[in-house]
């Protein structure tokens, strides 16, 4: 935030702190480090700033310089706790501090400036928050790349991004290798791993070889993901903007006033709140211990180890996911935060109970799930669960968001305990503005009347894409003066504010005229207890255009016949034009690991030679 304005800052916090937001941010702060360890933090900050410039000159303080300092009295208070625990690997503080530090300094021996940005391309390790961390001491963003795409699909999300460096795990060595002469910019490959080949720069080498001194600072939140990619090449967004905004001199401004960005950022930072960082504290480490399951590249999995960012965290990283080993985890390290997709959830459940039965999940408190639809019925099997395996209340926590608009609305167990009825709802709007708007009236909806839903966040008032041709201004709709972010959903909301979610515009299929959204359909087919996976898609039809066709995914040892899915699909009041024309069985569904499912892989299959209508 350059040259930041200290009066209008001023003039802004009270109103922040009136706000439950901005209140349950600071305890759930204080409740985290404790009396003695926020004395610790401030004062050895303090000293490393140097207590003058506090009293003589705070105004010459600028975030760049200050919010490193910061995390690094952080982690030295912390010293001994574990940081990270990646495999056989535990980190402490201490540990991870000097890496970070080591790291930065490298990257700037290599040559990066402030707004250069490196990618990385890594499996979920310590490596992948040591760079994360470095670049942002150093001002330079790291772009989040995908390690399921391959050829012409990577190289294209790489030069969207267009990085010097690309930081790759030492598996992905060929593949990066046989489209290494498709990278405009990439000008080093460091590999994470044990060897390099000859070109190319090993990441422990480089940062032995580097001091783990403090680096000319210039800090800038290195977020930057990408959008998922389910219907073309991934976008790359500028969360560093966004949210780095408030931590960084050379963060772009978002197109609205200081006081109202400040209001945003405090009501999306209030996630840990919500989420329930004001109530955790295990009894034997003192801390919240985050497990992240999910594919740290997707935006989504930020909110499972946002607490080791922003509160000094343990995080616990799965290379890949195994549900088994998934619960032996959450067992063994008293794992108390984590972020799953609904698939991760299906697959636990669906373990064989004698398997279920053998871990102690007692330490879970917050299990948060999102970035694709959840049943009622899964929300409250996996409640069931985890009570049955240990908690002593209901665990499971859900949130809406994209890559565009972050965390949005937020479900906690008191809103469902209170009224049942919101186990179909993805919660209450708590991070963003939302709300939803008639286009065709121009105007918003009432309660529980269905229209899109619109939302400004933190991240929508600094959004861009970096490196497409994708014109951001068909996703904005200016309504009553401020300019709101269509995320090509419908949904309505009940007088209580909370949002259900009814249907996706790019995913609907427009049959003889009629508007067919595939949600509606998947939600009922997902109900039947022989189903474990369903995605329903456009398929082409000569007199109405196209028409849907259910590919459904049937549980270990189950049998069923399209004409039993109709059937069921009807008996469950699906009717007419809504009732799959077509039922094909799949051993398995496309999916990305962070839960959504690749459509496109599906309906080409269908489509292929045949131009599409409607």
């Amino acid at each position: 935030m350059p040259d930041k304005d200290l009066k209008e800052i001023l003039k802004a916090l009270p109103g922040i702190l009136r706000m439950e937001h901005g209140r349950g941010l600071l305890i759930t702060t204080f409740v985290q480090w404790g009396a003695a360890d926020s004395i610790k933090i401030l004062s050895r900050f303090v000293k490393r700033i140097g207590p003058g410039k506090f009293i003589t000159n705070p105004g010459s303080l600028t975030a760049g310089e200050v919010i490193p300092e910061f995390l690094v009295s952080m982690w030295e208070v912390f010293d001994k706790r574990e940081a990270i625990i990646s495999g056989d690997r535990r980190l402490t503080f201490t540990e991870f501090k000097d890496r970070v530090l080591r790291f930065a300094n490298a990257l700037k021996s290599l040559g990066l400036r402030p707004k250069d940005r490196f990618a990385e391309l890594l499996y979920n390790c310590n490596e992948f928050f040591e760079a994360l961390f470095g670049g942002s001491i150093i001002g330079c963003p790291m772009p989040f790349l995908n390690w399921h795409m391959r050829g012409e699909e990577l190289a294209e999300a790489i030069n969207r991004s267009s990085p010097r460096i690309l930081l790759l795990d030492e598996t992905l060595v060929d593949e990066v290798l046989s489209i290494r002469d498709r990278l405009k910019s990439v000008e080093k490959l460091i590999v994470v791993g044990n060897k390099a080949p000859n070109g190319m720069i090993l990441y422990e080498d480089l940062i032995t070889e580097s001091p783990s001194t403090m680096p000319e600072k210039n800090f800038i939140l290195a977020l930057n993901p990408y959008t998922g990619g389910t219907t073309g090449i991934p976008k790359n967004v500028n969360y560093f903007d966004g949210f780095g905004y408030a931590m960084s001199n050379i963060s772009e401004p978002p197109k609205v006033s200081l006081a109202e960005y400040l209001r945003l950022f405090i009501m999306e930072m209030s996630f840990s709140y919500w989420f329930g960082g004001n109530k955790i504290k295990d009894p034997f480490t003192h801390n919240i211990r985050c497990l992240v399951p999910g594919p740290l590249y997707h935006a989504g999995v930020i909110a499972g180890w946002a607490p080791f960012l922003l509160l000094g965290a343990t995080v616990v990283t799965m290379r890949e996911f195994d549900p088994e080993e998934f619960l032996r985890i959450v067992e063994r390290e008293r794992i108390n935060w984590v972020f799953v997709v609904p698939t991760m959830l299906e697959r636990i459940l669906d373990l064989p109970d004698e398997v279920k039965a053998k871990y102690d999940l007692s330490s879970m408190r917050s299990l948060i799930c999102a970035a694709a639809p959840a049943t009622p019925e899964l929300k409250k099997a996996a409640n069931r669960f985890f009570i049955r395996q240990g908690c002593t209340g209901n665990v499971f926590k859900e949130y809406y968001g994209s890559a565009e608009t972050t965390i949005t609305s937020v479900l906690l167990p008191s809103d469902y305990e209170e009224n049942p009825k919101r186990y179909a709802s993805v919660g209450k709007i708590r991070c963003a503005e939302t709300r939803i708007y008639d286009s065709e009236k121009g105007q918003w909806c009432p309660p529980n009347k269905e229209g899109k839903v619109l939302t400004r966040s933190v991240m929508t008032v600094s959004l861009r894409y970096m490196g497409t041709p994708e014109k951001l201004e068909k996703a904005f709709i200016d309504v009553d003066g401020k300019s709101w972010f269509d995320d090509g959903l419908l949904g309505y909301m009940d007088e209580d504010g909370f949002l259900y979610l009814t249907g996706r515009v790019k995913e609907m299929i427009i049959s003889g005229g009629v508007n067919i959204y595939p949600d509606e359909i998947e939600a009922v087919i997902k109900r039947n207890p022989k189903v474990m996976d369903v995605a329903v898609v456009r398929y082409p039809d000569e007199d109405l255009g196209e028409v849907p066709a259910a590919v459904v995914q049937l549980r270990e040892g189950q049998e069923s016949t399209p004409e039993e899915i109709i059937e069921y699909c009807k008996a469950q009041g699906l009717y007419g034009y809504k009732i799959p024309r077509v039922v094909e069985f799949s051993g398995s569904l496309p999916r990305h690991t962070d839960g959504k499912l690749i459509k496109r892989a599906i309906e080409d299959k269908y489509w292929k030679g045949i131009p599409r209508r409607g």
